[in-house]
């Protein structure tokens, strides 16, 4: 008999799905990684995974202990499930602006949820900043401990990727992939991503798929630190600061990507490949688009297909709140 002894084996793994409309338009083969499918229905299971795993081994997670962590909501989900699972407790900081579904959804899974209001990364009321003083009050308070996860910093973010999710793109292509692309929210994935398809193919062209109001397209273009112009509605990508993650991602080119430009791409998918998805995967089905544009015809193209919709689905699936926006809506929400 064969079975998963545990949820955490059912992380990882996922398999790459062809997608018809964007390799139709293009002539490329674009392949989109199916993280939606792990057991907390996004890409953030295996960092919330790999941080777990390293903080066992280095001994500072210890049995009973606490894992807290600042996140737009996805991270934190995988860490309180994984939490759940293993006997540890989990306690998670998110800005209050973030989907109500996430927010419904952690309090379902049992988080110590605690709720900031959005704040720049500047401000110590940032909920990255409030959630490492969070961790040091539980450490000095709980018989058990606890530690904070800081998955934009923590390389344990970026090696799970380099481990599992790199290697299974090289192995499901059978090495015959072109580039690959993404967007950042800790840039865990792109680094580790990278990382791994550099190892094997210097020549694999690495793209990051930047939303409108985030730094990294112009840090990655021109070494500057400077935010676009514009911003976006899209959760959990999209910084202003380079992170120890982001620092050792290996990129070529850098695309920035409207939310106009993209969401279009998200609606198709529903409507004609029976895929509800997340705003990040529209950015990164966007970047996959420019980027095969940039390589012409006949190459493959992987990107990650991050989590599902319905998580969003009071914004990205909400007609009046896409016409207050000025953004586009999809033919069938009309109003």
């Amino acid at each position: 008999m064969h079975y998963a002894t545990d949820v955490t084996q059912l992380i990882g793994n996922t398999p790459l799905l062809y997608l018809r409309q964007l390799s139709e338009r293009t002539g490329c083969r674009i392949l989109g990684k199916a993280e939606f499918l792990n057991p907390g229905g996004s890409v953030k299971d295996r960092t919330a995974l790999g941080i777990i795993r390293a903080a066992e081994t280095s001994g500072e997670l210890r049995p009973g202990g606490r894992i807290v962590e600042g996140t737009a909501g996805n991270t934190g989900i995988g860490l309180t499930l994984l939490a759940n699972a293993l006997g540890y407790k989990s306690s998670v900081v998110m800005p209050i602006s973030q989907s109500k579904e996430k927010i419904d959804t952690l309090e379902l899974l049992g988080a110590d949820l605690h709720l900031v209001p959005a704040a720049s990364y500047n401000e110590q009321g940032h909920y990255i900043h409030t959630s490492r003083r969070l961790a040091e009050k539980y450490a000095n308070s709980e018989p058990g401990g606890a530690i904070w996860a800081g998955q934009f910093d923590n390389p344990a973010n970026m090696a799970i990727h380099r481990d599992t999710t790199g290697e299974e793109i090289w192995t499901q292509t059978g090495g015959k992939v072109d580039g690959f692309i993404c967007a950042v929210g800790t840039g865990g994935t792109l680094a580790g991503v990278s990382t791994a398809l550099k190892a094997h193919n210097d020549r694999i062209v690495i793209g990051i798929a930047d939303p409108l109001g985030a730094s990294l397209y112009s840090y990655f273009s021109n070494g500057r630190v400077e935010p676009s112009t514009g911003s976006s509605i899209v959760e959990g990508i999209g910084i202003n600061h380079i992170t120890g993650n982001v620092a050792k991602a290996k990129v070529d080119t850098a695309f920035s990507i409207s939310d106009e430009e993209a969401l279009p791409y998200l609606f198709d998918l529903l409507q004609h490949e029976g895929l509800c998805l997340g705003g990040s995967t529209a950015i990164n089905m966007a970047g996959a688009v420019r980027l095969a544009e940039q390589l012409g015809p006949d190459h493959t193209i992987v990107t990650i297909l991050c989590d599902y919709g319905n998580r969003y689905q009071s914004k990205l699936f909400n007609p009046v709140f896409l016409q207050n926006k000025g953004l586009p809506v999809p033919s069938w929400l009309e109003i």
